[in-house]
Parts: structure tokens; C-alpha cells; sequence
């Protein structure tokens, strides 16, 4: 496909862009922007920067958009085959990279690298190569390019061989797997992961941690040099506080807050219930059904708190398409289920789960918070985390896995958990329940701090002034 756009002097590439189509019945295409740190990166560098964003064709809105020649000023959507796609997001990206670097295998049955498999990967490399030879079309000379995360980590290697003018960078928003890990990977596979990613000047990561661990992936795969032509560099993506606190106030959010309140009740004694607050994804590194069993653990280690504390548990689907993850989504319906008939009563509600996604629901219970649970198996940062404190109108306390990337910025001020350990996470809910306001309020304010201090259009304008300066 030729270019319709003049030659960019900054690029960012991923799977999904900024903005995506659906189609009406009477074939009407409407567009919704998307938001997040890139979003913010970009708009920040300014309209007169040269920039592109390109992405992937997600959903067959999309892929119509692309055939009619429908588009957004500085956005190339790719129209990658649906069973190339399918392959590479699916088989590769989220079954097996996701699953690698967040360390989600049961071992025992998993993983299979098979001959589905390798056609899987060779869909990941088709994949891969339309972005690289999209990116060659559309950069001017010497231009930087932002290759986004594990979708795309054969990008860098082979855009280098065909644009070797080019400055790129590689950031990557998950955790990375420790070396033994990683190695699960067929050996020839897991070398290609990396030199792909070394295709870059520049190598990014949330944490020193997931750094450290990618330095040592490729030592130990490639040897002892492999990293030598790639600098490796580490930005924490923080929040964005003017619009969250703005959007907070607004009228929806307020509606949400009314009827949230409700929902919640007052204790017997009249007072305000307390409220544990948590807003994921039903990702399975989310660890949500552990969650749920350490309240439930709570609730039989400290009857005191019975009807007195509400458990308000937003649990929004992801990956349905998959059908693991579609029977995370239902045993996480299913324990709170169990917990609610239990122990409820005529006026009171243990577990108020909602998992039909609300933005401003979200952030009407963030709000509320007295307590916010962030308990993941793994995470690259875990932006929940950083947003509570910084939204909740009663100082909420922080109970947060030590396995998050957000734990290296906030694991001092926050009650730090174990996120397999359910009796140690029902005493750290205690715990976050029993604080006092004070000590609550100074931390929240440390919190706060530290959640704010690479706010997403700075997050990215580090990388891009890094890169350039390559």
C-alpha cells in the first residue's frame, strides 16, 4: 500500500492505536478515540511534530475503515489478514509471551510447542514484518520510531535491516520473565524474541527489575555481549492527575457515587461501611479470585468486621475470545457468589462485583475507597495502584502485591502482600482497615507523590529525548 502520509520524523507502532471503528447496520462507520500515555505522548510533542501512529486493524469496524479509505490525521491502520492477526495476537502475544512473562503456566500441561504452534509463530513473524515494512514507508531520514511492547518485538530487528538510518526504540509495558523462565521458549524462538528487541538503540522497561531481568535473558541465551549495541534504559509511567482528579468531579461520576453509596449501606450502628476497593481487568494475572478468598478469609478471622465492610469488586472482562480466560472471568462470579450467600444478610451485600466496564463507576468507587486491594501475580506497573490514592476522597490505604512493577515506587507507604499468600493478605486487609486517618493521610500523600511523578506526556517525551540523543 502506498503512503498518504508525508514523511514522519516520530513514530510510534503497536497492536492497538488510538482510535477504533465500529459499523451500524446501515454500514455508518463511527470512530472512538482512544486514551493513555501515548495518546498523551504524542499530543504533547505538538501537531507540527511530523508524527505517526501506526497500528493494527482490530475488529472488522476497523478493517472496513481501512478498505474505504477512512483514517485519522497521523494514524496508519494496518489491514494484517484476520488469520494472521488471530495467529500472532492470539497464539503467540497472549497465549504464549503473555503468558511466559507473567509466569501463568501450569506446568505440568503447559506449555506445547507444537506444529500449531510454529504456524502461530510464523503468523507472529508476518505480523511483525507488516508493521517493520510500513514504518520503513512512512519515516523520513533519521527519524525515531517507538516500537510498543511484546506484540511486537521482532519490529526493531527487521525494520533496522531496512531502514538502518533510523533511530528506534523498543519499550516494553509487562513484566519480563527471569531467565528459567523465559527459557520455556523454544530455544530458537526465545533468540529471536531478543534479537529482535536488540534491533533497537534503545531498550525500555517499567522497572530496574524487569531491566535486570531482560539483561540477563540475553546473556544467558545470546552471551555475554549480546546487549552491547543496545542501550537499556528504565521510565515508570506514572498518572496523569489534572485529568483524573478533573474527570472524578464530573456529573457521571457523581451519579455513580449515589448509587454506589447505596449499594454499600451503613453499619448496624449507622455509621459508614467501610469499603475495599479493587477495579481490574479479569486478566488472570490479576488475581482476583485470590482476592476474593483472602476477604473471605478476613471475614472468618475477624467477625468484627462482618457487616461493617463491603468488598466493592469491579472485575471488567478481557480475552473472551480465549477460553481460559472466559472461565477466570466465571469463577470470579462464582466466588463471589459463594461469599455473599454465605455470609449476607437482609442489609448487607459482602461482595458488590460489577463486571460490565464503567469508567466513571470506576472512578465514582475509587472515590469511595477506604482501602484499595492491588494483589497481582506479576504486573509491568499496575497504573490501579497509583490512581487510587490519588482519586479517594478518605485517604485510602494501599494493600499491594510485592510482584507488581508499582511496588518499586510505592511498596514503602503501602501494606505489602505476598499475592499467593491468602491469610497474610486477610491480615494486610486488616491491617489497612484498622489505620489510623493520620497515618493513612501520610501516606497517601507519599503515595501520591510518587504516582505523579512521571505523569504519561513527560513519560513519553523522556524516551523520545532519550532516543534522539542515541
Amino acid at each position: 500500500m502506498a503512503s498518504t502520509h508525508a514523511a514522519a520524523q516520530v513514530l510510534v507502532a503497536s497492536n492497538r492505536g488510538p482510535v477504533s471503528y465500529t459499523q451500524d447496520d446501515s454500514g455508518g462507520l463511527t470512530a472512538k478515540r482512544g486514551g493513555g500515555g501515548l495518546v498523551s505522548g504524542l499530543s504533547a510533542i505538538g501537531p507540527d511534530a511530523g508524527a505517526l501512529w501506526v497500528c493494527s486493524a482490530l475488529g472488522e469496524g476497523d478493517r472496513e475503515a481501512v478498505r474505504r479509505g477512512v483514517g485519522e490525521p497521523g494514524v496508519r491502520m494496518l489491514d494484517i489478514p484476520a488469520d494472521v492477526h488471530h495467529g500472532a495476537y492470539n497464539g503467540v502475544a497472549n497465549s504464549t509471551l503473555w503468558f511466559v512473562h507473567h509466569m501463568l503456566y501450569q506446568t505440568p500441561l503447559e506449555p506445547v510447542f507444537d506444529a500449531e504452534f510454529r504456524a502461530q509463530w510464523a503468523a507472529y513473524e508476518t505480523y511483525n514484518r507488516s508493521f517493520a515494512e510500513a514504518l520503513a514507508q512512512e519515516a523520513a531520514d533519521g527519524a525515531a520510531v517507538l516500537v510498543q511492547d511484546y506484540h511486537l518485538t521482532l519490529v526493531p530487528r527487521m525494520l533496522r535491516e531496512l531502514r538502518p538510518d533510523l533511530r528506534i526504540g523498543h519499550f516494553s509495558h509487562t513484566p519480563w520473565a527471569p531467565v528459567d523462565y523465559f527459557r520455556l521458549l523454544p530455544d530458537d524462538i526465545a533468540a529471536a524474541v531478543l534479537d529482535g528487541i536488540l534491533g533497537a538503540d534503545r531498550a525500555a522497561f517499567l522497572t530496574r527489575r524487569w531491566a535486570d531481568a531482560f539483561t540477563a535473558c540475553c546473556h544467558a541465551v545470546l552471551g555475554p555481549d549480546a546487549t552491547a549495541g543496545t542501550r537499556i534504559g528504565v521510565h515508570g509511567l506514572g498518572t496523569d492527575a489534572d485529568f483524573l482528579r478533573a474527570r472524578a468531579h464530573e456529573a457521571d461520576v457523581e451519579d455513580r457515587i449515589v448509587a454506589l453509596r447505596e449499594q454499600i449501606g451503613t453499619a448496624p450502628d449507622g455509621t459508614p461501611r467501610r469499603t475495599i476497593v479493587r477495579v481490574d481487568r479479569t486478566e488472570l494475572s490479576k488475581n482476583i479470585v485470590r482476592g476474593l478468598l483472602a476477604y473471605r478469609q478476613l471475614l472468618d478471622d475477624r467477625p468484627e468486621w462482618r457487616e461493617r465492610v463491603v468488598h466493592v469488586a469491579f472485575a471488567y472482562p478481557s480475552r473472551q475470545d480465549l477460553a481460559v480466560y472466559r472461565e477466570y472471568t466465571a469463577e470470579v462470579q462464582r466466588v463471589a457468589a459463594e461469599i455473599n450467600e454465605r455470609y449476607g444478610t437482609p442489609g448487607w451485600t459482602p461482595v458488590v462485583l460489577h463486571v460490565k466496564d464503567d469508567f466513571a463507576r470506576s472512578l465514582a468507587a475509587y472515590r469511595l475507597a477506604d482501602v484499595a486491594l492491588v494483589n497481582p501475580i506479576r504486573d509491568g506497573m499496575n497504573l490501579v495502584a497509583k490512581e487510587v490514592p490519588l482519586i479517594s476522597d478518605r485517604a485510602c490505604a494501599l494493600v499491594l502485591s510485592r510482584e507488581a512493577g508499582a511496588y518499586e515506587e510505592l511498596g514503602e507507604d503501602a501494606v505489602v502482600v505476598n499475592p499467593y499468600d491468602i491469610g497474610g493478605t486477610a491480615g494486610a486487609l486488616h491491617e489497612a482497615l484498622s489505620m489510623g486517618a493520620e497515618e493513612r493521610a501520610e501516606r497517601a500523600k507519599r503515595l501520591t507523590a510518587a504516582a505523579t511523578a512521571l505523569p504519561p506526556a513527560r513519560w513519553f517525551l523522556d524516551q523520545l529525548g532519550e532516543l534522539r540523543a542515541t
